[in-house]
This record gives C-alpha cells, structure tokens and sequence, in this order.
C-alpha cells in the first residue's frame, strides 16, 4: 500500500502580536542569513512550546514541532488532543492554507477539507456556486461536478437555499453544505476539523456513517480531529496525540484514547475552573460557561445523584430559554460514551447577565468505574436540531464504587447505559 501523507520533522511557528522582527537591523539580518548565505532563518531557533496554560518569555512559539510520521492509503486516522494543542494547525499546514516554517509535507492526491465554518465558501456566491467553486478549485471539470451536484444538494439538506447567497446561511447550515462538498468532490485524502460538532445529531451521524464509505468502501484517506472520543474510536483505526505542538503518543487508536483520557483525569482534579482549553471553537457563546464546579465526592454511591453545579453567563440578552445536556464517557471504555442526560427547558431569571444552576442527575444506575462529564447548553431538540450555545469537554470526573454502601463487586457495563432527564434548579 503506498503512503498518502507524510510529515518530515515538520514545524510550525509564529510570532506573538508583530509579523516582522520588530527592528529594521534584525529584517536585513534574517534577509542577509537566508538570501546571501542560504542559511536557515536565525530567528527560527529562538522560541518555546506552545503551552497557553503558562506565562512566556519568549516572542515566538511553535504551534507545531519536530512533527513527523506517514498515513498509508486509505488510512483513517483520528488526531486528538486538548485545544491549542496543534491540531487545527497540522490539518491547515496539509491543506496548504498555510506553510510549514520548516519541514516538508507530501500529499498524494486531491485533498478535501472541513477546517472551519465558511472555509473556501464566498459568502456573495449562492451555494450552488460554491459548489461548482470548489469542485474547480480541486481540479474538478464542471461536467464532473454536475454529475455530483444533485448527491451533494441532497445531503447537505440545504436544497431550498441552494441558490441564497452563503452569507444568509446559519453556521450549521453552511457547515452541513461545505461537508457535502467536501465529501462528495471525489478527494483521495478528505481532512475534517471539529466543524462537525456544530450541526445537530442527526447530520454528525449521517457525517460520520459518510466518512466510514469514504475510507472503507472507497478507499480514500481520511484525517478526522475530535473531541468526542467515541467518534474516534468508530471511525478511526490509529490515532495521534498531540500536546503543546509535539506528537505524545502515536498507534492503535485505542491506546491513544486511553492515554489521553488517563492525562485529562490526572488534570481535572476536584473542581473545573475553565479555560478554552476544554472547549471547541465552534459554538455560538449566546450563553458560555465559566465555571463547572462538582458537588458530589469523587468516589461515590451508585444510589446516589450526580450533582454538579454550572455558572453560566447570558452575552445575548434575546436568548429567553435554554437546556443543559450532560454526556456520560466511561473511562474503562476508553472513553465510551454510556449516558445522556438532558435538562427541561430553562427560562434565565431575569435581572441576571450570570446566574448559577444545579445540576442533578438521578437514579443513573451507572455501573462501577471512572467516569467524565462532558457539559453542552444550548436550545432545542437534542436528538435532531440541538442548537449549540456552549460545550465543555472532559470536564468534571467521578467514581462509582458501592452500592448503598456496599462495594459492587460484579456489575455489567451495559447496565449504564441509558438516557436521563436532569434537574435543574437556580440557585
């Protein structure tokens, strides 16, 4: 099988606040290094790894370093890690929305990419336009791209505004549109970033069931960034970590999903004050999270209710109802999701730009183990056109260990499975 990509010792950095080197002397140093001597840019060996959690010293950072491995053909291969970690930069550094500061890249074949809302979209252009946009831009005839277009209308879900201007589209439905054409454009190595996450959970399902054709049935090459670990896991074969900009660990996807889990429990700790680390850059931020604080012991009793309490800001004042949703991963599962739990709808208190709300999930019947909660609030249906104001992932963990008291000595893991209603209350 021949090799598709391959990264060697690729690295990525950039500038904190200027694009030059800030004094004349220094550009005519860095132009006298690299055009008269044919020497690498001396300002490349200055800088430190991109870590956000900590003060620097230093003006540059490498988003991205010493990044180096192949992806054979038809390969899928899923990149996690926390955000700000690199991910996003390695997928744009392949699709050559920008270049690498040092290293090489080769890519064989048509690369199709998802990276962020809108991406390679005009928002004068009407869908259909884009459309044919697109497919040329990838070297597609248009008489290729009619044979497509009807398949790709029809999955998007966007037929009645096919010929309305993208830039009256919402963010899912110019998402829902710019995966279709993504997919459907005959790409050899289709690269898809979190984007994913903003459409509601019937399109990420029919986006995911499309990329499993893609990579098993058609052959083609597949790199997939998310923060949903059981997406990973359906989809991916081998997996890639990234922390700080470097590659921690490469191989069976699920070992990497174990090692990345395993980092996050060792980090989360008893109390989560947020930071975007934990977040996907996606969501609408009409109502945010700032502070997810647990309330339960870390080891607990399988009768009892997780309760949890979430601080959460309004930043549009038009937003008048709203619901929590709590997803439920178990750690031993490497990290597969067992429980959904969901809120009634929520009317915010009036008089408040931040208020605080209990979160309480009973008679959850989860079987022994490690778990972790990812936290979303948003509007509407959460099983088809769920609206996306915030997500938090990874963020609160617990253990279940007795049982009224009594340590559980066998328990079935599909006994937690299950969907659940939460309560909520205003404190």
């Amino acid at each position: 099988m021949s090799t598709a990509i391959e990264f060697n010792h690729v690295g990525k950095q950039y500038r904190l606040g200027l694009v030059s080197t800030r004094t004349l002397s220094h550009d005519l140093h860095r132009w006298w290094q690299m055009n008269i001597l044919k020497k690498e840019d001396p300002y490349l060996r200055i800088g430190e790894t991109n870590d956000r959690t900590k003060a620097g010293t230093s003006e540059y950072v490498w988003a991205l370093k010493d990044i180096d491995f192949k992806v054979e053909q038809g390969d899928v291969i899923g990149i996690i890690g926390r955000n700000g970690a690199g991910k996003s930069t390695l997928l744009k550094l392949l699709s050559k929305v920008t270049g690498p500061t040092v290293g090489s890249i080769r890519a064989r074949g048509r690369i199709g990419a998802l990276l962020e809302v809108g991406t390679g979209f005009h928002p004068e252009m009407t869908g259909r336009e884009n459309i044919y946009m697109n497919g040329a831009i990838m070297g597609m005839s248009k008489a290729e791209i009619s044979k497509k277009l009807d398949e790709i209308i029809d999955f998007s879900g966007c037929e009645r505004y096919i010929d309305t201007p993208v830039k009256r589209y919402s963010s899912g439905m110019t998402v829902r549109l710019g995966f279709a054409v993504a997919a459907h454009l005959d790409p050899e190595i289709l690269v898809v970033d979190e984007v994913l996450a903003v459409g509601d959970a019937e399109f990420q399902k029919k986006a995911i069931g499309k990329m499993q054709d893609v990579s098993k049935g058609e052959g083609r090459t597949v790199l997939f960034v998310s923060h949903n670990m059981a997406s990973i896991q359906n989809l991916c074969k081998t997996g890639i970590l990234l922390e700080t900009g470097q590659i921690k660990k490469t191989g069976l996807v699920g070992d990497v999903v174990n090692a990345y889990i395993s980092n996050n429990l060792q980090e989360i700790g008893d109390v989560s004050h947020l930071t975007e680390f934990r977040r996907i850059g996606v969501t609408t931020k009409e109502i945010e999270f700032l502070e997810l604080t647990r309330n339960i012991p870390f080891k607990s009793d399988s009768n009892k209710d997780i309760v949890f309490t979430a601080k959460v800001k309004r930043n549009v004042i038009t937003v008048k109802t709203f619901q929590f949703t709590t997803l439920i991963d178990n750690v031993a599962l490497g990290g597969t999701r067992v429980g959904m739990a969901y809120s009634q709808e929520i009317t915010w208190p009036e008089g408040k730009n931040i208020a605080e709300f209990e979160i309480r999930i009973p008679e959850h019947h989860l079987a022994r183990g490690k778990y972790i909660l990812d936290v979303w609030v948003g509007q509407g249906d959460i099983t088809s056109s769920y609206k996306y104001f915030d997500s938090v992932y990874d963020s609160l963990t617990f253990e279940i260990d007795t049982i009224n008291g009594t340590p559980i000595s066998e328990w079935h893991s599909y006994w937690g499975e299950g969907i659940w209603a939460s309560k909520v209350q205003s404190l």
